[in-house]
């Protein structure tokens, strides 16, 4: 994660929470979830559909992590306008049951994606493993449950460590980084669709019977799977987290490491159940000797989790403000 970190301008976190230790892959009775079908870039992937359709341009492009998986990512190199990019990458991390679509899913004035590229970042989407557009593996097939095996750390470890990496050597730049949320993914369950139904319809619904819970509201399901901080995966055994971390609890992720000049923005909302402001009081806590300088912190009381990505005002509220974070960076 060192040359993750060495490749980073700055780190815009929307509404992250501070929870959710490491969980592997869920099963639920006798069936693994089910998976999307091939994606073909040329015809269905997020350039075509998404992208070329507001009159942006678009490149597609895969990137190989170092344990085999294959993952999507998308890069618009300009504007509405055409004009190139003048200002650094900037790459942007969807959130739980989602993907890259999340930047782009509002109208070209009120979606992130485009709102960067209009102001001459040059874009990055990822799209990271299990997820519609990224579901390719070397050796492995989503039926495979060997494709499903791992976790919040293999997703930090190798994930995003490839997508900068391939981003750094691809544009020879050191670059922004934004991520929305992530807690369902540390849970290492199969793939999501932002939209509903599929594997998330059958996971919320498979969980909220056995715990018996009223999950018409899907946050109100997520809120219940927290564990409060931040570790490594529990092997579940003593004897196996002593042989692979040499301690009998996963160790924590020290965000105190995090070097204190490095500039982060970091936006949350009162009405947030997922990330909730004693969550991410903790993280702040962590950060409570960072560089005033370097620090922003962006609290707005009536934002629930989608409004970071949702809302038709979050181009003024939130967006704004990272534009002019990115810029002083």
């Amino acid at each position: 994660m060192a040359d993750v970190v060495v490749s980073l301008f700055s780190l815009v976190l929307l509404c992250m929470a501070a929870g959710a230790q490491g969980r592997k892959t869920l099963r639920l009775g006798h069936q693994w979830l089910t998976s999307y079908p091939v994606i073909d870039d040329n015809v269905d992937g997020i350039c075509k559909t998404m992208v070329e359709t507001q009159g942006y341009t678009c490149e597609e492009h895969k990137v190989t992590t170092q344990d085999g998986y294959i993952l999507s990512l998308q890069r618009m190199p300009a504007g509405r306008s055409g004009k190139k990019a003048d200002q650094p990458p900037v790459l942007l991390q969807h959130g739980i049951f989602s993907d890259a679509s999340t930047w782009l899913v509002n109208s070209p004035d009120e979606s992130l994606g485009f709102i960067l590229a209009d102001n001459g970042f040059d874009v990055w989407l990822a799209n990271v493993r299990g997820t519609k557009y990224s579901n390719g593996h070397k050796s492995l097939d989503t039926n495979d449950q060997a494709y499903w095996d791992w976790s919040w750390d293999e997703l930090a470890d190798y994930d995003l460590s490839a997508f900068v990496q391939y981003v750094y050597n691809y544009t020879g730049q050191t670059m922004h980084y934004a991520g929305h949320s992530l807690d369902m993914y540390w849970l290492g369950i199969r793939e999501f669709n932002p939209n509903g139904g599929g594997a998330a319809s059958n996971f919320v619904e498979n969980i909220c019977n056995k715990l018996n819970l009223n999950c018409s509201n899907l946050m109100s399901l997520v809120t219940v799977i927290k564990t409060g901080k931040i570790a490594k995966y529990d092997y579940g055994d003593e004897g196996d987290n002593m042989k692979h971390y040499g301690q009998a609890v996963p160790p924590l992720y020290d965000m105190t490491a995090i070097p204190n000049e490095f500039p982060l923005f970091v936006t949350y909302g009162g009405q947030d159940l997922l990330s909730d402001v004693n969550d991410v009081q903790v993280l702040l806590n962590d950060l409570q000797h960072h560089d005033g300088n370097k620090l922003v912190v962006l609290f707005k009381e009536n934002y629930a989790h989608l409004d970071f990505v949702r809302a038709v005002n979050a181009n003024q509220i939130i967006y704004d403000p990272i534009i002019a974070f990115y810029k002083a960076n």
